[in-house]
């Protein structure tokens, strides 16, 4: 008798610790780790077998590796969130029936999922709509996945009504043919997953705030309801998260720009665009003072490119096919212009004015220059985001046998840098991606250059694979500020392109014509952004040597004004940042006012001070340290400034 098909296929399974064990094909991702180790199963969102992200009820039919992914992690936790974005999604279809759904993806801290409703959501609907997901928590719905063919999936959602699920099907590439669908009770959504087991993993979550969307982020599209929310393995770390949400509000730079009178973004200029007051001026001078002197000190070549350039410039250089909808462009003589979002084109003009040798190089050019990016309204956000901004932009062109070096020194750059303004940051190296252009021998000369720089350096990083740009691998540098919140500021990257585009060469030792390798750098990044992530870093408190006023006199009466104007004078002489108050005021009020602009020194002059020829010195937290000399103040103010300047 063939009993042959009774024989079950067995695979080979290594687990987290190395070791390995055979199960019979079709065995599921829960069953395979509740058998090594049971208790794991309370904190895995999902896993990973052979790089492909499955949920735990998923069948395994090949040898392979499984790695298991933790609720806490930051993988986990993106799965976690995209689960809660599924349950806000059918609460709000169980409350108000009608409303379709569009996408609902996980993002930074959190979620969102668009809706199409035909009002707003007010707070009282957001409460409502919270309650329900609970109860469909308590519930305790597994997730379970479906694979249909395309057509089906498309049937079943116009039978729901729901038009843009059916868009986003009509849409996918034609080789497409079978999608997934996932259900929680009730409800059934398209995609792709993985999801956490049921519902009721889900512990801790939030919903925050209501913004509008336009369906694909086009303007010419119905404007949806985004609802966001956010969502942790734990309810101590969402209340933690709340928390610093509720301090980032009262750090929110375009709060603390309009309190301290440091910028405006008017609708009547325009949005995105940013008008520096005096202070706000002094602040981006100071910050951009040191820029120089320190890229002077560093060898670099100070140069400055036109706000506008020919248009065929900007098609030789690749930016004109692939960066065109975010370009501005003019006309002038019936010749067109664009206006320059980048400044990496004018130098390569200088570069190509003379002929170049092994020995002139490496060649490092730098503008602080401004530049123009066609940005949606709905992403511009004060300094974070706006349509003009300037960028601390560099382009190092040197041999293949520098580039080591080169990197090195822009990482040193970096961390000098993060360290001057108060800083922490992490380092993500991005490896090559799929679209990539150039040589093999390229770009792993381009990798090993930057990953060997940043071993010399010792610095930790992180690997992106295949997250780098299709010109060449980078260096992203994220800073960490107060609330441990995470920004992109420094990167370098190579770039096989320009060089090539451009036509750059240099003559050799060998007396031939070779191509440079060309570094693009920026240091703290766009100006504009640098600011309004320290404003939120320092809640407008600024260290001594940053901050636009460093002292604020404070007469106590009117017979005490000509000596506090002798004494601002001093001051001003010393190049001291400094203000007088002397109106007619109380001096308590004239401290609480000086305490709510987070002046560093309050120097407060009344009889004594006058009759000594001193100063009281009063500090922004409230500390006195007493009378001192206006020299002594001076040497104060310049000790406190001076490692910095």
């Amino acid at each position: 008798m063939d009993l042959g098909f009774l024989v079950m296929k067995e695979i080979k399974i290594v687990l987290p610790d190395g070791s390995e064990r055979s199960h019979n094909e079709g065995v599921t991702v829960r069953d395979v780790l509740s058998s090594w180790n049971p208790a794991l199963l309370a904190t895995t969102a999902a896993a990973r077998y052979n790089q492909n992200l499955l949920d735990l009820s998923r069948s395994l039919h090949d040898d392979g590796v499984l790695e298991p992914i933790d609720i806490h992690s930051r993988e986990g936790l993106e799965i976690l969130r995209h689960s809660i974005s599924h349950i806000m999604a059918q609460a709000v279809q169980d409350i108000f029936p009608g409303v379709l759904v569009s996408i609902g993806p996980a993002i930074e801290d959190g979620f969102y999922y668009d809706f199409e409703y035909g009002n707003t959501f007010t707070p009282e609907e957001l409460e409502k709509i919270e309650a329900r997901m609970q109860e469909i928590v308590k519930e305790d719905h597994p997730f379970v996945r479906e694979e249909v063919s395309r057509e089906e999936a498309v049937a079943f959602f116009q039978g729901k009504g729901e038009s843009y699920k059916v868009e986003l099907l009509n849409d996918l590439p034609g080789n497409i043919k079978t999608v997934s669908l996932y259900r929680q009770g009730h409800y059934t959504d398209l995609c792709r997953g993985p999801h956490v087991p049921s519902t009721s993993m889900i512990r801790a979550f939030k919903l925050l705030n209501v913004a509008g969307a336009y369906w694909r982020g086009d303007e010419r599209n119905k404007m949806l309801q985004r609802i966001y929310g956010t969502g942790f393995a734990s309810r101590e770390e969402l209340d933690e998260y709340l928390k610093i949400l509720e301090e980032a509000k009262k750090r929110d730079h375009r709060k603390l720009g309009k309190d301290l009178d440091l910028f405006q973004v008017s609708e009547e200029a325009g949005a995105g665009l940013i008008i520096f007051h005096p202070k706000g001026t002094i602040l981006r001078t100071i910050i951009e003072d040191w820029e120089k002197k320190e890229h002077l000190r560093r060898g670099y070549d100070m140069v400055m490119g036109p706000q506008i350039l020919k248009v065929d410039l900007w098609k030789k250089s690749g930016h004109f096919d692939h960066y065109r909808e975010n370009m501005y462009f003019t006309e002038v003589e019936g010749q067109s212009y664009g206006i320059k979002p980048m400044n990496c084109l004018s130098h390569m003009l200088i570069y190509k004015t003379k002929i170049r040798s092994y020995r002139d190089l490496p060649i490092r050019y730098f503008e602080l220059g401004t530049v123009h990016r066609h940005e949606k309204t709905g992403v511009l956000h004060g300094l974070l985001r706006a349509r003009q901004f300037t960028q601390d932009d560099a382009h190092i062109l040197c041999t293949p046998e520098q580039l080591n070096s080169e990197i090195r020194a822009i990482a040193d750059f970096v961390g000098y840098a993060m360290k001057i303004f108060g800083f922490e940051y992490e380092v993500e190296l991005s490896t090559r991606p799929d679209n990539s252009i150039g040589s093999d021998q390229d770009w792993e000369l381009a990798t090993s250059a930057l990953e060997n720089a940043l071993k010399d350096n010792q610095m930790t990083y992180d690997i992106n694979e295949g997250d780098g740009a299709f010109y060449g691998p980078k260096i992203d540098f994220k800073l960490k500020d107060a609330l441990k919140r995470k920004w992109q500021c420094a990167t370098i990257q190579c770039d096989f392109t320009l060089p090539e585009r451009f036509d750059l060469t240099y003559v050799g030792a060998d007396g031939e014509k070779h191509r440079p390798v060309m570094l693009h750098r920026v240091i703290l990044g766009a100006i504009e952004r640098f600011m309004g992530v320290l404003i939120e870093h320092y809640g407008g408190a600024f260290p001594v040597w940053l901050a636009p006023v460093q002292a604020i006199l404070l007469s106590v009466t009117d017979r005490h004004i000509p000596y506090g104007k002798t004494v601002y004078q001093q001051l001003m002489d010393a190049g001291i940042r400094v203000e007088g108050d002397f109106r007619n005021e109380k001096l308590g009020y004239k401290i609480r006012e000086a305490q709510t602009q987070k002046i560093p020194y309050m120097l407060v002059i009344g009889d004594k001070e006058m009759a000594s020829g001193e100063v009281a010195v009063r500090q922004r937290g409230g500390d006195n340290l007493g009378t001192l000399p206006v020299s002594a103040f001076i040497e104060l103010v310049k000790e406190k400034s001076s490692q910095y300047l």
